[in-house]
């Protein structure tokens, strides 16, 4: 049975976690009931604070996330929990091991956990994973955790979906130069150096602070932190915590968590306009022109340029 639009925004306002789990399902799954949704959830959209953790596979992300949960629900907050998992080869969805680690916060009806697939496709993730945290900001959640698998494009795309970045870094990482590679310098408002109890932990940690040095100084710059944490240990997170709140104020004092959130509002609208433009344009008559012509593009008969001109000088009977 169909749920209406209208019931719907009820339960996600009173925080009905199935009904949270189906509203991600239609976002996800591209549903033509998606931007009546998100209309209607937009204005209860504001106060969440977003979190994103991201490092190289193997860092303790999932760890470190559960303990941060944890720490959070001790101080009486509600938390949500996206995790951007790699697509299974098998079922085309989220290898849900992110999820399998927080099972002890299955019960809590304060916590939300949902594990997103990648599908292989960077298309629109980003997009859709700021959409699942606006969900989760409407139910009610006072933090958002975006974790991501890696370090690719596509982890770098929705971490910035947050408002703190916390970069997860472990002895195993490899020296700086590989993280400078990685993006991870630009990204990061917070370093963790965790399983920080292994040898070269101290080491990693010199050639982070090292590399901070080099950064362009600003009247209004954050000054990275560098934490060390072992996660399976719950050793270093409520000072983590401390930085991440320290963060968020340091952002309102300055003005930057409202530029920062019309950033991502602006990247969004554009993102949207373009899909909506795509749609309207590829009529059928233009992509039969266009499969038609693609050959003489391929062969350098015709280049690229020239077959958007002719597609939007296609007069359409």
């Amino acid at each position: 049975m169909k749920i209406p639009i209208e019931a719907m925004i009820s339960k996600i306002r009173a925080g009905d976690r199935r009904t949270i789990g189906k509203a991600m399902s239609l976002i996800e799954n591209d549903s033509g009931k998606t931007p009546e949704l998100m209309n209607r959830l937009h204005t209860y959209s504001s106060n969440t604070y977003r979190i994103g953790i991201t490092g190289p596979p193997g860092a303790g992300k999932s760890t470190l996330t559960s303990g941060i949960i944890r720490e959070l629900r001790d101080q009486g907050e509600k938390i949500g929990v996206i995790a951007v998992d790699p697509t299974s080869p098998f079922t085309g969805g989220a290898v849900l091991g992110d999820r399998i680690r927080m099972m002890e916060f299955s019960a809590d009806p304060d916590v939300f956990i949902r594990s997103m697939a990648s599908r292989g496709s960077l298309g629109g993730l980003s997009r859709k994973a700021q959409e699942l945290g606006d969900l989760l900001d409407a139910s009610g959640k006072n933090y958002v955790i975006y974790e991501t698998v890696g370090v690719g494009q596509t982890e770098l795309d929705i971490a910035d979906n947050a408002d703190t970045i916390v970069v997860v870094l472990v002895p195993e990482s490899g020296d700086a130069i590989q993280i400078m590679k990685a993006g991870l310098m630009e990204i990061a408002d917070i370093f963790v150096v965790n399983k920080s109890d292994r040898e070269g932990a101290s080491k990693l940690k010199l050639e982070l602070e090292s590399m901070l040095q080099f950064r362009p100084i600003s009247d209004k710059k954050w000054e990275i932190p560098i934490l060390s944490t072992v996660g399976t240990k719950s050793e270093g997170i409520s000072k983590l915590i401390e930085k991440i709140k320290a963060h968020k104020a340091f952002l309102e004092d300055n003005n930057l968590l409202v530029e920062k959130r019309t950033k991502r509002m602006n990247k969004k609208i554009n993102e949207i306009l373009q899909d909506h433009l795509l749609a309207v344009f590829w009529t059928s008559k233009k992509r039969e022109l266009f499969e038609k012509k693609l050959p003489q593009i391929v062969n350098h008969k015709l280049s690229p340029y020239e077959m958007v001109k002719l597609l939007l000088n296609l007069v359409e009977k």
